[in-house]
């Protein structure tokens, strides 16, 4: 979203417009983010505190400034600019005082927050009670006046002359022509002209995607009608659209029967021979969903038998059968009714159809999954280690959480004293809260008011979307705020995440979900058995039959008009006192929120900020809460098993399979067209990580909390508050500064307000990380997963999960514990050295002989991890290895260690996981050695192997007189090229490569900085011909994948391919496609780089084709190992191709995980890959093109697909021997 964004000011209000503070991304634009800071600034010192206030002030004057100038260099020849009111300030205090004495206290002066605003308070009351009289009372003749319902459209104007005379005598004909007579008779005649139906769907969908979504839009404006209870305005819109021939183009079948439907319900005869009418003139025919919805008010009305023989005779004609009705159409059991009720009077021996038999359940018949899914052989699926009782509580938890929307988390901020003044601060918030609530209300009658005239009129309105949540709920959800770049999208998207949980919850599917999932938990609880073992997903779909279809989503353009229009009305409706203490004078209300422009860039963007007074108001009161949505909090209960594209993960919230950016639909357009087989081993890998049950470790969240509520300790990953942020300088500059001195201090400024802002960030990520770990520190948790669109997958908790830092990751551990066993202590040790980072190139005996010398070390780190010796601060990922010295010392202390039961998660780490992938491709020897897939007593570290093959180029050409060769003697080191290396089989270029060198040379203290750029262009280039020389393999099959990308790209088509699993994969990258949303106080425009109209974007194709192509095989590897470790009863999740599991079991999956692997790549995968594009791209149809430099390319698109590069004589066997190949 590039037009409206909040500044920093809005991480106050996200925190204070409700009484529980909503967190949400961190605030990126603004001013000095000390001034917006974490929750509070109480560790700063009140002069610092007024010398940030005094920046907030200053900044919004220049941004008013600045906005003033810009309109009159543009010609404005008057400009007025309204006045942000900011209340007088008191110089110690840091409240607002007008002119005259402080009040004075105990501790000295302060702001009297309490009685003043009280009866400040009272009579801003009083005059919202008049504005809501006064606004009824205007309204009230308004809505006699206009009775906008009786005013709609209900006669369509019909193009077809013939039509339009039948409708004309019919309406102004004799009563002998009945409305039943007529609609049969409608049904038999043939449609007027061809309709936008008969285009093949892939060559509309490819020709007009913006008429797509058009389309959509304009489906969810009539869908949200009928559920809010708007029929007539629905029927008004279908009949403005079709009596226009430009947007008749518009208008599908889909949006006839969904306003038939709606007629058919109410039993108005009338109005759905209308829409009938409208259909003919339309050239469409009538489907199954037409005639259920004319049978249905055929037989609410109890309507003669001739007329419903008739439908029904038609029904035959069109090839349509009556059974159809009872099992092709989703209707409710009450229209079922209806229907057979019109059908039998007809018909009177007809009987609907008994229920299908169930299908057989269909099979992937991958051949990396005939294990998986075969029937015979040992399975021994893991069991939860909680009873069915246990279970079936935790979900009636989980479903109150997610009925609520949102979880209350108490923030670990230390918490302020609770003064007088404190308090008086938090009541007054509290009467605030509560004015601002009926003002949104009255706000959002008004902005109602406005809509629905809008659409009378047939202009874009938001209307029956404002009307699907009650007006005080909505204005709950708008008093939390958000704080996010794309503010006006975030609150669309709110606003239809609530509807979809309420229509749930207001219909039948929460008692039926209750009813199967009690029967679920049966295969998971530790006290149950059940017959036959079974997958999570396959025991759910025999429980019953699929689901209700899912909620469409919302376009993006709808989400992003509703979430303007509701944002505007909080910048309008929010007010407060403007003089926070002044006991006399008028009531001054001014804004909370006030909308400014600023320059970001060479872009003028716009920008909503809180009131520097509000701001102080939310210091003072110090809220203590965190308010999180609940799909942002891990689940109280396993999640539901993934069953298809839409269906899996929260019990109510809706949760995307495949995520992706707002309005992006083509990866969703795959999966549902894709056999539901093939993505069976994508939806159980997913449940099965999902499947896994965490608990918090109590022991190090205590030492975390204590840091960070002593100011943090970046070392170690405790970020630091706002207050510890670099000062800007002082003072002002000389009358005569020179412009060297000018922009040394612009740049210093520049340089404070960036790590001032980074800090911000850090911090608010921790508070949120580190309160929702105190939230469940007692409780048993899932994190319920999903994937990219490369197959990656992650949990869809965003602030508290396994994939973050070391911090992160070291707050959690397994709730099932597993005895160690025989090696598991030594696998703990190993593990514990692998963090350290101490011992890369030993083998596992020398690090387990490492580990047992530092014994000593590693228990006084558990017993005195703050006061002891302090080992584990000085190592690669110190909190990670802090916790395992404390399971370590716990388990030698056992009275035996083997029986010790563990809830430590050991890891696994792939050698350089993309090489690796790379190398089995090409069967490349040398790089196969390199990246450890090839047995060896030590690990080989490819990074090292580099920088060696660098440092020989570098002393030949420093033999030869180079300069910068010579420069570089002794600084070529592992660490230089690592990141470099790294990186380029994802894809790194050469200009990224240097940057990334030029970081690690700036780094080093003695290396002479005026070499620095020449040094990483000499650098980088010596590292990809190293590259060329260890992996000529890798570096052909990626030549080949960026070529072929390029090829496809430009023949106007976006790369695609199915992963070895089945996955099927587009990659989004188009050009920008512009939207405009105008009016208000700004127009919005946002770009979207998803839209399939749009041509494809050649540079990003081709760049993205190779790494995205390695993260889809990387993805299949890790999800074969985790459904081959589930069939094995181990617990497992990984962190991409980081596998983790019990200490126990690390042998067992490392087997598994390099069986899996050899069976991966004995696939002929690249060759697969060749017959996928080339079918999908170069068909007979697509050659034949009048155009020639279309055949030509075409030509060398397929000539190019074709020439799969060449691969060496690697035995992938000797993977399976190979203990260094995850390790």
């Amino acid at each position: 979203m590039s037009a409206l964004r909040w500044g920093h000011g809005a991480s106050g209000l996200r925190r204070a417009l409700w009484p529980a503070g909503r967190p949400g991304p961190l605030a990126e634009e603004g001013a000095f983010s000390a001034v917006w800071g974490s929750r509070r600034s109480s560790s700063a010192r009140p002069c610092e505190q007024d010398r940030r206030k005094d920046w907030g002030h200053a900044e919004l004057l220049e941004v008013l400034e600045a906005r003033v100038r810009q309109l009159q260099a543009e010609g404005v020849s008057e400009v007025t600019v309204k006045r942000v009111g900011v209340a007088r300030r008191l110089p110690a205090s840091g409240g607002f005082q007008p002119p005259g004495k402080a009040r004075v206290g105990p501790r000295g002066p302060a702001v009297d927050l309490g009685g003043r605003w009280a009866q400040k308070l009272n009579k801003e009351k009083s005059a919202m009670q008049k504005r809501k009289q006064w606004l009824e009372g205007k309204l009230q003749p308004q809505a006699q006046d206009l009775d906008w319902e009786r005013r709609l459209q209900v006669v369509p104007r019909l193009l077809d002359a013939q039509l339009a005379g039948c409708l004309q005598h019919w309406e102004h004909g004799p009563p002998q022509s009945p409305q039943e007579g007529q609609l049969a008779q409608l049904l038999q005649e043939a449609p007027r002209r061809p309709g936008p139906q008969a285009k093949p769907a892939r060559e509309a969908r490819g020709a007009d995607m913006r008429l797509e979504i058009q389309q959509q839009k304009l489906l969810a404006f009539l869908e949200c009608c009928l559920l809010t209870g708007h029929l007539p305005l629905a029927h008004h819109m279908l009949v403005t659209h079709h009596s226009r021939a430009r947007q008749q183009r518009r208008l599908t079948l889909a949006m006839y029967n969904t306003v038939m439907l709606g007629w058919a319900r109410k039993g108005s005869l009338k109005e759905l021979v209308y829409v009938f009418f409208m259909v003919k003139d339309a050239g469409l025919t009538p489907d199954l969903l037409s005639y259920a919805a004319a049978l249905q008010c055929l037989g609410r009305l109890d309507q003669d038998t001739s007329t419903i023989q008739r439908c029904l005779d038609q029904m035959a004609r069109d090839g349509l059968q009556p059974q159809k009705l009872f099992s092709g159409v989703p209707l409710s059991l009450e229209e079922q009714a209806m229907v057979l009720r019109a059908v039998r009077k007809a018909q009177p021996s007809f009987s609907p159809p008994p229920p299908p038999p169930r299908p057989p359940p269909q099979v992937n018949t991958s051949p990396l999954l005939r294990e998986i899914y075969a029937k015979g052989g040992p399975v021994s699926y893991p069991k939860s280690h909680l009873s069915l009782r246990e279970l079936r509580s935790l979900f009636r938890q989980q479903l109150r959480v997610e009925m609520a929307t949102t979880v209350a988390v108490e923030s670990v901020e230390q918490a302020r004293v609770l003064t007088e003044e404190v308090l008086r601060a938090r009541n007054t918030l509290r009467q605030l809260r509560a004015e601002w609530v009926e003002a949104l209300c009255l706000g959002l009658r008004d902005l109602k008011a406005s809509e629905v005239c809008a659409a009378r009129a047939g202009r874009p309105s938001v209307f029956p979307f404002l009307c699907v949540l009650p007006e005080k709920e909505l204005a709950e959800l708008l008093l939390q705020g958000e704080s996010l770049l794309s503010l006006a999208q975030q609150l669309g998207v709110r606003v239809f995440g609530r509807h979809a949980v309420r229509r749930q919850r207001l219909g039948s599917r929460v008692r039926a979900l209750r009813e199967r999932y009690h029967q679920y938990v049966r295969l998971l609880a530790s006290d149950t058995q059940v017959e036959a073992p079974q997958l999570p997903r396959q025991y759910w779909e025999a429980l019953g039959p699929p689901e209700a279809p899912h909620e469409q989503p919302w376009p993006l353009s709808v989400l992003v008009q509703l979430g303007k229009k509701l944002a505007e009305m909080l910048v309008e409706a929010v007010r407060m006192p403007g003089s926070v203490a002044a006991p006399q004078g008028p009531c001054t209300l001014i804004p909370v929120l006030y909308h400014v422009y600023s320059f970001r860039s060479f872009r003028q963007i716009g920008i909503l900020k809180p009131h520097p007074a509000f701001i102080e108001l939310l210091a003072t009161a110090a809220e203590h809460t965190l308010t999180f949505e609940a799909a942002e909090v891990p689940m109280l209960c396993p999640p539901l098993p993934w069953t298809s594209p839409h269906t899996g993960a929260f019990l109510l919230s809706p949760t995307k399979l495949m995520r992706s950016l707002e309005g992006t639909v083509q990866h969703q357009r795959l999966l549902d067209s894709c056999p539901p087989a093939d993505l069976h081993g994508a939806l159980d890998a997913l449940t099965q990580l999902g499947n896994c049950a965490w608990r918090v470790n109590g022991r190090v969240l205590d030492l975390v909390l204590e840091l960070f509520a002593a100011k943090g300790c970046p070392r170690l990953g405790v970020p630091a508050p706002a207050s510890e942020a670099p000062r800007p300088p002082e003072g002002r500059l000389p009358p005569g500064a020179s412009p060297a001195q000018k922009a040394e201090v612009r740049r210093e400024l520049a340089r404070c307000l960036k790590v001032a802002r980074e800090m911000h960030s850090l911090r608010s990520d921790a508070l949120y990380r580190l309160s929702l770990a105190q939230h469940l520190r007692h409780r048993v948790f899932w994190l319920p997963h999903n994937m990219d669109f490369r197959g990656r997958t992650y949990p869809c908790p965003p602030h508290f999960h396994h994939l973050g830092s070391d911090l992160a990751r070291a707050l959690l551990e397994f709730a099932h514990g597993r005895p160690l066993g025989a090696r598991g202590l030594d696998w703990l040790k190993i593990h514990l050295v692998n963090l350290t980072g101490l011992k890369k190139r030993e083998s596992l005996r020398a690090r387990l002989a490492f580990a047992n010398e530092m014994m000593e070390d590693i228990l006084d780190s558990a017993d005195q991890p703050m006061t002891g010796r302090k080992w584990w601060m000085d190592v690669d990922e110190p909190w990670q290895a802090l916790a395992c010295c404390m399971e370590i010392a716990r388990a030698v202390r056992a009275p035996d260690p083997a029986a010790y039961v563990s809830h430590f998660p050991v890891h696994q780490d792939g050698s350089c996981n993309g090489l690796q992938h790379y190398a089995a491709l090409g069967r490349d020897s040398v790089g196969a050695a390199s990246v450890n897939l090839l047995p060896s007593d030590v690990p080989q570290d490819v990074y090292s192997g580099v920088a060696a093959q660098v440092e020989v180029f570098r002393k030949q050409d420093a033999k030869r007189g180079v300069r910068v060769a010579q420069v570089l003697e002794g600084f070529i080191s592992r660490k230089v090229v690592k990141q470099t290396v790294m990186t380029v089989v994802y894809g790194v270029t050469r200009y990224g490569g240097r940057l990334q060198i030029e970081r690690r040379l700036r780094e080093l203290s003695d290396f002479p900085q005026e070499f620095v750029w020449e040094a990483s262009h000499y650098l980088v280039r010596q590292v990809f011909n190293s590259l060329q020389e260890m992996f000529s393999g890798t570096r052909a099959i990626q030549h080949w994948l960026t070529e072929s990308a390029r090829l496809i790209a430009h023949t106007g088509s976006a790369v695609e391919w199915v992963t070895p699993l089945g996955i099927p994969i587009i990659q989004p990258y188009h050009q920008d496609a512009k939207v405009l949303i105008a009016g208000g106080m700004q127009s919005l425009t946002f770009s979207q780089s998803g839209d399939t109209s749009q041509k494809p974007n050649t540079l990003k194709q081709k760049n993205g084709f190779p790494p995205n192509f390695i993260h889809s095989l990387d993805s299949s590897h890790m999800m074969l190992t985790a459904l081959h470790c589930y069939r094995k009863g181990l617990t497992f999740v990984s962190v991409h191709d980081c596998f983790w599991t019990h200490a126990a079991d690390v042998e067992v999956m490392n087997q598994v995980c390099r069986e899996q692997f050899v069976s991966l790549h004995s696939q002929p995968i690249l060759h697969d890959l060749s017959r996928f594009l080339v079918k999908r791209y170069c068909s007979s149809a697509s050659l034949r093109s009048p155009k020639h430099s279309k055949n030509l390319w075409m030509g060398k698109l397929r000539d190019t697909l074709k020439s799969v590069p060449k691969t060496g004589a690697l035995d992938l066997e000797q993977v399976k021997h190979s203990t260094y190949f995850f390790s």
